[in-house]
């Protein structure tokens, strides 16, 4: 498991209600908050949280495929 699918993992579970306890701030839960207030035009509470979640995953995902393709000699 790498740190792009922990990322999305923990989110997805946060966001289902069955992450961290409520006190702890975590994406995944900021995303489900913000779901209640998208409708009344707060768009932004569960816009950025989403894309920070998908920037941190993308990063990681490109950051271990840069250092796989320079350290495994097999893909050179």
């Amino acid at each position: 498991m790498n740190v792009a699918d922990a990322v999305l993992t923990e989110a997805g579970l946060s966001f289902l209600g069955l992450g961290v306890p409520a006190p702890i701030p975590d994406w995944g839960f900021d995303l489900k908050n913000g779901q209640r207030n998208l409708l009344a035009g707060y768009w932004w509470i569960s816009t950025f949280p989403g894309i920070m979640i998908v920037l941190l995953a993308l990063g990681f995902s490109l950051l271990g495929e840069g250092l796989n393709e320079l350290l495994n000699p097999e893909r050179r």
